[in-house]
């Protein structure tokens, strides 16, 4: 789905912020600010370089938090909740809701329920969720899977269903060096995903290379 290429993030990519902790009401908040040399998410590019800030409250499982970026036209702002568990054994789940708002008209609201299960090395996520389309509502479901190791390496490859179409796939690796956390990702997007046209106009395969940039406060 062409729209597609306006879809909002939670966040930069991995790697890209670094959040300061302090407690409040027996629980934990958190801040987080970066800046990317390009906004992605979920392989679709939002943006030529885009600032970020959130911040995030954690209580035992329960999480809920905030996340704003800019999208050129406006904000994007995102809200999210939800509660999650991790056992001894290292198996981890959470069940949680996010909204992507928008302060201008660079796209519509998109809210969705996520699950994220966790082991080892692996991650999986699927997301289900509606965009309002600017009054022309379509469903779309969203699954990821993701490999990660100690060392920051992490790679990803995500799909799109429902009324939406698209792939890609995300390298990367992330670091910390003098308090800041430093970024580097490859993503290839599919040409339903993607931004680029071919020499005959059309839609056609994408390529970047996204730095990320993160400090805490």
């Amino acid at each position: 789905m062409k729209k597609l290429t306006q879809l909002a993030a939670g966040a930069l990519i991995a790697g890209s912020a670094l959040v300061s902790t302090s407690a409040y009401a027996e629980g934990e908040v958190s801040y987080n600010i970066g800046f990317a040399s390009e906004y992605y998410f979920r392989g679709i590019k939002q943006k030529d370089s885009s600032a970020s800030l959130g911040a995030d409250y954690t209580n035992g499982g329960f999480y809920i938090g905030t996340w704003a970026a800019d999208v050129g036209d406006g904000l994007e702002v995102d809200g999210y909740f939800g509660y999650g568990i991790e056992t001894e054994s290292g198996f981890s789940a959470s069940l949680g809701f996010t909204g992507y708002y928008y302060t201008g008209e660079f796209d519509d609201t998109y809210e969705e329920v996520n699950l994220n299960l966790g082991y080892g090395m692996v991650g999986f996520e699927y997301s289900k969720g509606e965009w309002d389309g600017f009054g022309a509502d379509a469903d779309y479901d969203f699954m990821a899977l993701t490999i990660s190791g100690e060392s920051g390496f992490y790679g990803t490859y995500g799909t799109f269903g429902d009324d939406f179409d698209g792939d890609y796939i995300e390298i990367g690796y992330g670091t910390t060096i003098a308090d800041l956390d430093i970024g580097i990702a490859a993503i290839f997007s599919d040409e339903d995903l993607s931004d680029e046209l071919d020499s005959k106009g059309s839609p056609d395969r994408s390529e970047a290379v996204v730095f990320s940039i993160g400090k805490s406060f």
